[in-house]
């Protein structure tokens, strides 16, 4: 990803944050010599390996983990984005943009296809998504039914190898633009633009 310096995010605590709070990410391997992608939620093991590793699994009739094994897959975060009008710079000589986070993490795929790890996977992501709901659905143990469904899905694991965060917040403006891009964004509100104005306004200073 071109990441200049400016809107380079390399705090690894903040970033692993932001992935968590933006879990349900798109996995890039190669098919067939073309890029394949899919969209699906990650978990995030902070402690496996030296910059963490990322588990999830997809559908067994998904071609995409076939030839996933040993690739060095593309996991990308997408975070709030908002477009930028250069009227709202009061300025001259300026053009729009659009505001934007994203992550994205590298690292060489393994696949799962062991029934208990498979098991441990969806039951730690199932309690990861229910935990905030007010009656928890869980998987439970073994038996027929979650056989048959266990062998309809491909765990993986990527252990991250590198990891890149683009917070792309006007900071190559001066203050008092920025200022006033977070104003607008404020006024249009819904959730996109209001989540670029938060980050703007937590990302002050840098």
């Amino acid at each position: 990803m071109y990441v200049p310096a400016a809107f380079a995010q390399t705090d690894l605590p903040t970033l692993y944050d932001f992935m968590e709070r933006h879990s349900f990410a798109l996995f890039v391997t190669d098919v067939g010599g073309a890029p394949y992608a899919t969209h699906l939620p990650f978990l995030l093991d902070r402690s496996a390996g030296p910059q963490g590793t990322l588990v999830g699994h997809v559908a067994r009739a998904n071609p995409q983990w076939t030839e996933a094994a040993g690739q060095t897959a593309l996991a990308i975060f997408s975070g709030p984005h908002a477009y930028v009008s250069p009227s709202w710079y009061e300025a001259e000589n300026v053009v729009p943009t659009w505001n934007y986070i994203a992550v994205h993490v590298y690292g060489r795929v393994q696949v799962i296809e062991d029934a208990d790890r498979l098991l441990a996977i969806v039951g730690t992501m199932v309690t990861e998504y229910e935990q905030a709901l007010p009656h928890p659905w869980a998987v439970g143990d073994r038996n027929t039914f979650i056989d048959r469904m266990l062998s309809q899905i491909v765990g993986f694991r990527i252990e991250i190898e590198r990891i890149e965060g683009k917070w792309k917040l006007n900071q190559n403006h001066p203050p008092d633009r920025r200022e006033k891009v977070m104003c607008r964004l404020r006024e249009i509100g819904g959730e996109n633009a209001e989540g670029i104005a938060r980050a703007m306004e937590d990302n002050r200073g840098r």
